[in-house]
């Protein structure tokens, strides 16, 4: 006999699924760029800097909130971090979110915050949640039917603890292979996932593909999945096959840009991964992730040594970052490309979780600090973060939302929460945010649920 809840989520579900589809809504951006920060920035040491504190053999560790003095920005009343120099040149051509909040999970790990961020559903699901630019890919589909509607940059999906759940929220879910990321783990080497084997003629790699494609079809992982995920695995391949066909390829090939415009992103993997969005923006991709790349305790997982370890990520990103949002503007592409800077959560000295809501802490900070590697933002802050958005369809030169000035430096207002960040990003896309396809026969949503609303003051 059927609970009264299963009878009202049967009820409903049947009462969704015969709602009328959603459509699409006119439309300020035509493509976007998502930067990810991986591994938890610090808000308070990058877009939302507080009083700062000097470091000192036997300073409280409570009497730290920034260990960077704050610079202007081309926003008047604007502040953000040292280090961030040329970033705070360009913040007149787009929005600060000081307000983003992250989910309670509970026990943080970095895995499933990102895959809650990157899908808008908090894992476990019981299905294949697609990644956001899944999504984009289905719904959109390609600026240009030569190049990949998805491309994800450098992230290294065979290293660390957490590298399964990574790859858990890095494909398109049910919606199929077709709709699933291009990868590029290395972007120096990126021109070789588009280029044949050089030991292969032209002829030969024909054959070639055309057997491979014949095996597909009688192998036992496409006779198993349904008539729509095998044509979807096929035409992923066929996709793949016609890029290393297309001069389009050339977009991959960093060796082609000028080098004096190819030093200027030359901060590492990260700054040549922006080089590379905007060579493929500028082909026609859709979407492109570029992250900084999870690898616990590296980057900006900063468990120790967190003034350090984040004034050398800045120099990583406030070039390339900036570079980026430039040469958009001057091909005449900010205005039609969504370019969102993000991260999974925030950080705080002192504070494991949220105030009122902590979790098991999982690092130790004295009371007093006896080594500069005590100085720093080291604990998962998930109360608040800042999001940082240029290009189409947002308002330019705009802060949005508030923190408290002394700690606890929650949000105190216009919070922003994952479902209202996603709804937003995919408005500026002409997305609705009640958008879904028929998974086993029921609905599924871009944003959860059909929850996330647009934040309208953040849109232009």
């Amino acid at each position: 006999m059927s609970t009264r809840r299963e009878f009202l989520l049967t009820a409903a579900s049947a009462s969704l699924a015969g709602a009328a589809p959603a459509k699409l809504l006119p439309a300020k951006a035509d493509a976007m760029i998502l930067l990810w920060m991986a591994g938890g920035m610090a808000q308070t040491e990058t877009f939302d800097p507080k009083r700062k504190t000097e470091y000192a053999p036997g300073t409280p560790s409570s009497a730290v909130l920034s260990t960077f003095d704050s610079i202007p920005t081309s926003v008047d009343g604007l502040r953000i971090s040292e280090g961030l120099e040329r970033i705070a040149k360009v913040m007149d051509r787009g929005t600060l979110i000081r307000s983003h909040r992250v989910a309670d999970l509970g026990f943080i790990l970095h895995s499933k915050h990102q895959y809650h961020w990157h899908t808008g559903y908090a894992p476990p699901q019981p299905v294949p949640v697609p990644h956001m630019g899944s999504w984009i890919a289905k719904i959109l589909g390609p600026r240009k039917p030569d190049v990949p509607a998805f491309v994800n940059i450098g992230q290294n999906l065979e290293i660390g603890a957490e590298s399964d759940p990574v790859k858990a929220f890095t494909t398109a879910g049910f919606l199929g292979s077709e709709y699933g990321p291009f990868n590029v783990p290395d972007p120096a080497d990126a021109v070789s996932a588009v280029r044949p084997p050089e030991e292969f003629s032209e002829l030969r790699f024909r054959r070639r593909f055309q057997s491979y494609r014949d095996l597909m079809k009688l192998s036992p992982v496409m006779q198993s999945g349904s008539s729509a995920q095998r044509e979807s695995l096929l035409r992923s391949v066929e996709n793949a096959h016609r890029l290393l066909a297309s001069p389009a390829a050339k977009a991959f090939d960093l060796e082609l840009e000028p080098k004096a415009s190819y030093d200027i992103y030359n901060t590492g993997k990260f700054g040549q991964g922006c080089l590379l969005a905007r060579r493929l923006v500028e082909a026609g991709v859709r979407f492109v992730e570029v992250s900084s790349e999870y690898i616990p305790f590296r980057f900006w997982d900063t468990h120790e040594n967190g003034h350090l370890r984040a004034k050398g990520m800045k120099e990583t990103i406030d070039r390339p970052v900036s570079q980026l949002i430039l040469d958009l503007e001057e091909r005449g592409l900010l205005n039609r490309t969504l370019v969102v800077l993000a991260s999974e959560f925030g950080r705080d000295m002192l504070t494991e979780g949220k105030p009122g809501a902590t979790v098991q802490d999982q690092v130790k900070q004295p009371d007093l600090m006896t080594d500069i590697k005590h100085y720093g933002m080291h604990r998962h802050f998930t109360e608040a973060c800042s999001v940082v958005m240029f290009g189409g369809g947002v308002r330019k030169g705009f802060v949005y939302g508030e923190t408290a000035p002394e700690r606890p430096c929650k949000v105190v207002r216009d919070p922003v929460s994952i479902e209202d960040l996603h709804a937003t990003i995919y408005r500026a896309l002409g997305i609705p945010h009640d958008w879904s396809e028929v998974y086993e026969k029921r609905p599924f949503y871009v944003t959860r649920d059909a929850k996330g609303r647009a934040v309208e003051a953040l849109l232009s």
